[in-house]
């Protein structure tokens, strides 16, 4: 049975940890309204880049000479995974979800006899994988020393793969990340990136018009496929900026209500003590008293 001065400064420990949970709740709800309307602004950039090149894909004349970022290498037999996490911790289930997503597809790599390659993104997610899949890993970076990641950031990354691609390091390239839907909810996506995923043409119709180009399409693709995988790595950053911090607003939430469930029992514990405590001087006495 823990003494009354024990109980007295655990609950004065537990005190200190909600208030720093509940500040950290707020923070982190004053970042994801930003972050939040930063996402849902490149939703739509990103998706209408996309459809443009799915556009011209199908409309190249000359299919013998159009850019391998767009119809790949012809092979399927090496796979680098970039896996986007954050630096930062305290947010849930957040990087382990990445990751979770991440080790399936991993899995199913390698049980087809494929060769992994894994290009981390965020020390977080590094770590996680590091302990199983360390051989595995040919690229990491990340951004502990930044307060906001910029296009930038995402052109650097763009440039590594476009530059391992180049040289021949791999076949399909794929990103792990979250999407952003609400506090409570992040889903975690997998999107490939080279070469890019065909779609119908009875759903590009769905989706968009059909445009009329110049110069020719080939010309275009050259050059905007490199930008391209720039810009989804960037809407990578953007909804994973938003997922983190709607799970770190909901799991400091969740520590805060706990911190203040545990402060109840421990007051609750800590009275019984002090009477059973009271209690016992008083019977004391009063046999001593008797006893005269």
């Amino acid at each position: 049975m823990p003494s009354l001065d024990d109980l007295k400064k655990r609950i004065s420990s537990v005190k200190s940890t909600q208030k720093i949970t509940k500040a950290m709740k707020m923070v982190a709800a004053a970042k994801l309204r930003r972050a939040q309307e930063s996402a849902e602004r490149g939703r739509p950039f990103s998706e209408k880049m996309n459809n443009i090149i799915l556009n011209l894909s199908n409309s190249v004349s000359d299919k013998d000479n159009v850019s391998k970022f767009l119809v790949g290498t012809g092979k399927d037999s090496v796979h680098l995974c970039v896996v986007i996490t954050a630096d930062r911790g305290l947010c849930g289930g957040f990087n382990t979800n990445i990751c979770k997503k991440a080790k399936n597809y991993f899995e199913k790599i390698l049980k087809e006899g494929k060769t992994l390659k894994i290009f981390t993104v965020g020390s977080k997610g590094h770590d996680q994988l590091n302990r199983v899949y360390g051989k595995y890993i040919v690229e990491k970076i990340n951004f502990k020393g930044f307060k906001k990641i910029t296009y930038k950031e995402a052109e650097n990354i763009g440039e590594i793969i476009i530059k391992l691609f180049n040289e021949s390091k791999f076949d399909v390239c794929k990103i792990f990340f979250n999407k952003f839907k609400n506090v409570i909810s992040q889903i975690p996506q997998e999107q490939q990136i080279i070469p890019i995923e065909s779609q119908k043409k009875e759903e590009i119709k769905k989706s968009d018009n059909f445009y009329e180009f110049e110069p020719e399409e080939n010309e275009i693709l050259n050059n905007l496929l490199p930008r391209n995988i720039s810009t989804q790595i960037f809407k990578a950053f953007l909804e994973n900026a938003a997922s983190e911090q709607g799970s770190r607003m909901t799991a400091m939430d969740n520590a805060t209500r706990n911190a203040g469930d545990l402060v109840d029992k421990l007051t609750i514990t800590y009275n019984r003590s002090r009477q059973a405590a009271i209690t016992k001087e008083l019977i004391e006495i009063i046999s001593g008293a008797e006893s005269l």
